[in-house]
């Protein structure tokens, strides 16, 4: 079986590895192959469903799909083992570190890059179906999950979160060889939008895309960032990102408007804070120390909002302890590497 190339670099610690810039990594696609048989893959699975178009891929640091340009971004720790090893370390994950998850993106992807290609979204019909591509990206958006709307392909409900991540899931739900989408959504909504995918395939799948740039947005080569950089900008997103969910899960807990004499939020988790404690390590099976540290994250972001009690005391604990167990859940790992490099 093919390897991939061998870098001076492999061998060195985490905090010397962090110390090189990215763009002087030498990363490449095409010598990693098993990066390389996934992109082929996709093109494959292109070709199977009528579709001349072929994204081209570049590495970056992250997952994108420019817009206006028809290609694909992949995040560079996907070229090489030791730093996808040194992503899992920083962020507790790493998207695509699998191959079936690196189809489920590359696939999802394919789908920004053909709307691009095609300029899809200026289409009257693509906005009907699909909404305006225009709407503004949402810090965070409460997904509903009984909804047929939109289908189910990364998780999370991510088609429900922007129009044009609607189309490029719907997409890669069509694109998927044994998908079988017709049977999975027989009677849902989103299954005219699968429909649509098709009959967008069959009008334009042979022609040439008038959009044609090969650029590269954002190239890893192009980067003078060190890793100990980029992943100082990753955490502290993360860090932004996880507290826009928070905020939104501490809303729905605590509903309405602030009143005069009612109780604070802060005050009702403060006051009941060791059983609350007591309760999460058990049912969620986290230390102490972190269930501990996100409850003084869920007070302080409570008084921030001035978030309050409007119903019977016991009502809200219920409330409260559930939300406390989601927050628990997706902040339940800390960050195992201090970059400081």
């Amino acid at each position: 079986m093919a390897r991939a190339a061998r870098y001076r670099w492999e061998k060195l610690a985490d905090e010397e590895l962090l110390g090189l810039r990215l763009g002087a990594l030498g990363l490449s696609i095409r010598r990693n192959p098993r990066l390389q048989r996934c992109v082929e893959r996709l093109y494959a699975e292109l070709e199977a469903r009528g579709l001349r178009f072929r994204p081209h891929v570049w590495l970056a640091e992250e997952w994108f799909s420019p817009d206006g340009v028809p290609g694909i971004a992949i995040p560079f720790y996907l070229a090489h083992p030791r730093l996808l090893a040194l992503e899992r370390r920083i962020t507790h994950e790493a998207e695509g570190s699998n191959a079936n998850w690196l189809m489920r993106l590359l696939r999802h992807e394919a789908g920004h890059a053909f709307d691009n290609a095609y300029r899809l979204r200026r289409r009257a019909r693509w906005r009907a179906v699909f909404g305006p591509a225009s709407q503004p990206y949402r810090a965070w958006y409460r997904a509903r999950p009984t909804s047929r709307n939109h289908v189910q392909h990364l998780g999370d409900w991510y088609a429900q979160s922007h129009p044009t991540e609607d189309f490029a899931e719907t997409f890669a739900t069509w694109l998927a060889p044994r998908s079988d989408w017709r049977r999975r959504y027989a009677g849902w909504p989103a299954l005219r939008k699968l429909r649509f995918v098709e009959e967008i395939v069959a009008e334009l799948g042979a022609r040439p895309p008038p959009v044609r740039s090969r650029e590269r947005i954002e190239a890893l080569a192009d980067s003078e960032r060190t890793l100990a950089q980029h992943y100082r900008h990753k955490l502290a997103w993360l860090r932004r990102r996880r507290r826009a969910l928070a905020d939104s899960i501490l809303r729905r807990a605590f509903p309405g408007r602030p009143a005069p004499a009612r109780l604070a939020a802060a005050t009702l988790l403060r006051s009941h804070k060791q059983a609350l404690v007591n309760s999460l390590v058990r049912s969620t099976g986290f230390n102490r120390y972190s269930v501990y540290q996100i409850l003084r994250m869920a007070i302080e972001r409570c008084e921030r909002l001035g978030l309050e009690v409007r119903e019977p005391q016991r009502t809200a604990l219920r409330r409260a302890r559930r939300a406390l167990a989601h927050l628990v859940h997706a902040y339940g790992h800390s960050e195992a590497l201090r970059v400081t490099a």
